[in-house]
């Protein structure tokens, strides 16, 4: 679930040994479990000669289908009747919405007893992907190589919506277009979608995060990271007969092959080494500065009282989950044999390219202008950021003003011009969220935006337009008084009907959050515009020519970085070597005791209330938690672990502190996948949660309606 910053990155050898899995040797060295693959190309000579496994017919549609996006993170069907499996960590934000100070889902846990007392997540959508599409020539055949790198990336932008849009008419799907390769394919993935979720069954959020901050990121784990929904569909359990995952309670042994099937985030594992000290230098620092000053302001928040603390403990979790894995990261990139063996790849690659005419032709200058780019973009990447160019991450009242006077903005646009997230393939999933029904805390409120108004009048000063907009002459604590007491926005009621007046209503709108926004909005846009024009556009017009090259040399036995889209990895069930001492593959619910007990109760190690009240009857033998060399990153969270008959043998939840590498590159001497045992759901379901319909429907047995 998180990285932990106390724990070092790995350096020195280990290091260069992690790069020479880089992505531009997969295509000679097939040696490692290595691999994000999409669907349409999966790595089956390599399955084939490692594991002597070729899929059966069907294997593969039957994988596609089993999987589900759950947010920004993975999931999947594990019955006939809807049910999906995900991690406590991933629907911890539902918890916390569904929650009230009489009732803590994510403190005490939830159990559905009968199907009627299912109850609906407030804003989860769940995608399921049925089809997918090459579509490289139409976005490529769009743009014109001659035009300015910004009028390519405007050409590109509307060729992608053009066919979004069309895909949307004609199929009644979700369409996004996918780029592949840094430019080097399109992909059109079309995704079902599912709305009404229903929670089924969580455990306490101590059962599912044992251990704290000190455990996350590493191994032994001791965690029962799981969430049950199941999805609707007419009112009905949606029936999911044709691609569940059968439960497999027996689980995995060690060294058996096993797939892991998810959505893993994004990946720079094919990024030039100008791009790597970019983010190590620049984006990396400023994002965790930013980070480590919003959970400081949510933990004094906290320290209030009972209920402030139960309103914002889902984002401390999520912030310091966010710190650590950043950190970490962080100071790997910044090891010299890290960025001396990335260099290394990088200088062999371009020797070849430069030795082979038709090679050069395509990538010419590409790894130059990049590097050029990225030069440009360094002082201007703390504007873009404390800007909110990316998001509001602490503010829902924030989001749901900026995203009204935008939606109102953008949809009298043709569909091609519009900001990417309001063409007409998202706008159902945008006002779905936006409509949410799901409460908004207005002390949490004023916390929140202060704390992001302050963070920006620190970082810009307040000459810069934005901050003098937003701040309007006031604090950053008076500003986000007047704010929160003047919105009428926590009424899902008042968000429609301004979204139902379009511009208009927007424009005569007194709503204190909206003439905000409106302020606001020029600066926002003028740094985004900036940072497409002259960052974004540049970097995927070279991007492509360093693709087309790669391409050329090596075809897709690469494969290419994650997207946040549906991948398929390959891996074994494997212990490893650890200083002068072995790891096993596997941990026990007797040493989820054992270790309670070595810490005498004290948090965050004592036995979750319901675990502690149930010892007795669980099995110290049963396995709990397991590790793979399956290639897993952010985003992962929630995958299904597959056996070879994609059977449903565990569920990733995390990686350990040697897997802080495989953002960049991947390793197995230790990096580990850490997935909770199908066996041990099942044991904590039927003798602590008491929760047997929802054990025997996972084995088979048809459960009571």
């Amino acid at each position: 679930m998180s990285r932990s910053i106390v724990h070092r990155a790995i350096t020195g050898p280990l290091a260069a040994l992690a790069f020479l899995g880089f992505a531009l040797l997969a295509a000679r060295s097939a040696g490692a479990d290595e691999g994000l693959w999409t669907l349409d190309h999966p790595p089956l000579p390599l399955l084939q000669s490692r594991y002597g496994f070729v899929p059966p017919a069907g294997w593969l549609e039957h994988v596609r289908l089993g999987a589900v996006r759950v947010g920004d993170a993975s999931g999947s069907f594990v019955s006939r009747d809807g049910l999906v499996i995900t991690n406590h960590h991933v629907a911890i934000g539902q918890l916390q919405k569904m929650s009230t100070p009489r009732r803590d889902y994510v403190r005490d846990g939830f159990v559905a007893r009968t199907r009627a007392d299912e109850t609906p997540c407030p804003d989860l959508e769940l995608d399921q992907l049925v089809s997918l599409e090459d579509v490289t020539a139409r976005v490529v055949g769009a743009v014109d190589p001659r035009a300015s790198g910004a009028a390519q990336a405007a050409q590109r932008r509307q060729a992608i919506a053009r066919i979004e849009q069309e895909s949307a008419r004609s199929t009644g799907l979700r369409g996004d277009v996918v780029e592949l390769y840094q430019g080097g394919e399109y992909w059109l993935y079309r995704y079902r979608k599912y709305t009404d979720v229903r929670l089924v069954m969580a455990p306490e959020v101590q059962a599912a995060n044992f251990g704290g901050d000190y455990d996350n990121f590493s191994y032994p784990r001791y965690a029962l990271d799981v969430a049950f929904l199941r999805v609707y569909d007419g009112g009905k359990p949606l029936d999911s007969s044709r691609f569940y995952f059968p439960w497999n309670a027996a689980g995995p042994r060690d060294s058996d092959l096993v797939f892991a099937v998810g959505n893993p985030g994004t990946t720079q594992r094919l990024e030039t080494v100008a791009q790597l000290e970019f983010r190590r230098d620049t984006e990396f620092p400023a994002v965790l500065a930013s980070r480590a000053s919003r959970i400081a302001a949510l933990r004094a928040y906290a320290a209030r009282g009972p209920e402030p603390a139960r309103r914002a403990n889902a984002l401390i979790l999520d912030y310091a989950n966010s710190i650590k894995a950043r950190a970490g990261t962080l100071e790997g990139l910044r090891d010299p044999a890290w960025m001396r063996a990335a260099a290394e790849r990088e200088s062999a690659f371009r020797a070849e390219v430069a030795a082979q005419p038709r090679l050069d032709s395509l990538a010419r200058g590409a790894w130059e202008r990049i590097a050029e780019t990225e030069r440009l973009y360094a002082p201007r990447f703390r504007t873009r950021l404390l800007r909110r160019a990316y998001s509001w991450e602490l503010s829902r009242l924030v989001d749901i003003a900026t995203t009204i006077v935008r939606y109102a903005a953008e949809t009298p646009k043709p569909n091609d011009q519009r900001l990417e997230e309001y063409r007409d393939s998202n706008l159902e999933s945008v006002r779905f969220e936006l409509f949410s029904p799901a409460p908004v805390d207005s002390d949490l409120e004023e916390v929140a935006i202060a704390e992001e108004l302050d963070e920006a009048l620190r970082g810009l000063g307040p000459d810069d337009p934005w901050v003098r907009a937003a701040l309007g002459g006031r604090s950053p604590a008076e500003r986000a008084h007047a704010l929160v007491a003047g919105t009428k926005l926590f009424d899902p009621a008042e968000r429609r009907r301004l979204i139902a007046g379009g511009r208009a209503a927007v424009a005569r709108s007194d709503d204190a959050m909206i003439g905000w926004a409106l302020a606001i909005d020029g600066p926002y846009r003028e740094i985004r515009s900036w940072y497409e024009d002259h960052v974004a556009s540049v970097e995927a017009a070279e991007g492509h020519r360093i693709a087309r090259a790669r391409f050329a040399a090596f075809g897709r036995t690469v494969y290419p970085d994650a997207t946040g889209t549906l991948r398929l990895s390959y891996g074994r069930v494997a212990g490893y070597e650890q200083n002068t001492t072995r790891v096993p593959w596997k941990t026990t619910i007797g040493g989820l005791f054992a270790r309670a007990d070595e810490f005498e109760g004290r948090p965050p190690f004592d036995l979750a209330p319901a675990i502690a009240a149930h010892r007795a009857q669980l099995d110290p033998r049963a396995p709990l938690d397991f590790v793979c060399t399956d290639d897993i990153v952010g985003g992962n969270s929630g995958s299904p672990v597959l056996d070879r008959d994609a059977r449903f043998v565990g569920i990733a939840f995390d990686g350990n502190i040697q897997s802080l590498v495989l953002d960049f590159a991947y390793t197995e001497a230790q990096a580990r996948c850490v997935a909770v045992h199908a066996g041990a759901i099942l044991e904590f379901l039927r003798h602590v949660y008491g929760a047997t319909a929802l054990a025997d429907e996972l084995e088979g047995a048809a459960a009571p309606k």
